[in-house]
């Protein structure tokens, strides 16, 4: 049973990147929204609630190791990474579960504008407790019919929708249970991502199809990132699009710009609460920044020196 007090407490906004199948690039999803809300200047903690992969939690650790070794200026949450409980009684792992993702919860709630939270591709208690308390969830989709089946039953001759699937019966069963207790809802964003860059001009092949589902299901559609080798490049090293790559991944890459491009929009199209304060102290960190790394200009102080 999910716990009605987690979602009466004041969190920072909660954004669940959520999908039953894997290999959408949830993960690519929740990394790049994380780091483009602390881009903006926000405040961002995050969560790992995938035990068996620890996708997220393994880059960011490689991001604070990349970052101590070039000596580099990078941003990063407060991270947790919640253990999937796996003993015979399932009451004790639900308790368990539950008591590490409130402390996580309370390690987050003070300080922080943002909670993006990636889940793993499968149902479980400690997914669905997430998905009860999004304020925005992100739902990456390949284009591919194949990932449509996790949110409607097709034809098998002209595709159309004709029942609601599994994912999509457990997000609108959260969403319910999250109205009954605090009357809040939850904005629903299925993401059209991995798409061919081949293609960037052309529509998705699921588009048409994801838009009929948007008005039966209550979701917002969205485009999301292109299949490009420099998500694949530089996520291992801790690194993203919406980093400055030079001296790091020499020769610059143009499709650098494209990929950073691609990210702002998708964060824009969630259009999630970002302040104003938050910007600002962005622009002031990203001056300070910049004039660090300026040589110092002792030109005018030799000039007032006595000559030898």
């Amino acid at each position: 049973m999910l716990h009605a007090a987690m979602k009466t407490r004041r969190l920072p906004h909660v954004i669940v990147v959520g999908n039953e199948k894997g290999g959408s690039g949830k993960t690519t999803i929740a990394a790049h929204i994380a780091l483009a809300l602390m881009k903006s200047g926000q405040r961002v903690a995050s969560i790992d609630l995938d035990s068996r992969q620890r996708t997220l939690t393994h880059y960011i650790e490689n991001r604070r190791g990349c970052a101590r070794r070039r000596h580099m200026e990078l941003e990063l949450p407060m991270h947790f990474a919640i253990a999937r409980a796996e003993t015979a009684n399932v009451d004790d792992n639900e308790a368990a579960e539950f008591a590490e993702f409130e402390q996580a919860i309370a390690g987050s709630e003070h300080g922080r504008d943002f909670l993006v939270i990636d889940t793993p591709p499968h149902d479980s208690y400690l997914m669905r407790l997430a998905h009860s308390i999004a304020d925005t969830l992100v739902t990456p989709l390949n284009d591919s019919f194949l990932d449509v089946d996790v949110l409607a039953r097709l034809d098998p001759v002209t595709l159309a929708p004709t029942g609601v699937s599994h994912y999509a019966e457990l997000v609108r069963e959260m969403r319910q249970h999250r109205r009954m207790v605090n009357a809040e809802l939850t904005d629903w964003v299925v993401v059209n991502n991995r798409l061919s860059p081949d293609g960037a001009s052309a529509k998705p092949v699921v588009w048409e199809s994801l838009q009929e589902l948007a008005l039966t299901l209550g979701f917002r559609l969205a485009a999301g990132l292109h299949e490009r080798p420099i998500y694949r490049d530089l996520f291992p090293r801790g690194l993203s699009a919406l980093d400055t790559l030079a001296n790091v991944v020499p020769p610059p890459d143009p499709v650098h710009s494209i990929a950073r491009q691609e990210v702002q929009e998708l964060l824009a199209t969630l259009k999630l609460p970002i302040d104003e304060r938050g910007r600002r102290r962005a622009a002031a960190r990203l001056e300070w920044y910049s004039a660090r790394a300026e040589p110092l200009d002792t030109g005018d102080l030799l000039a007032d020196l006595p000559a030898p």
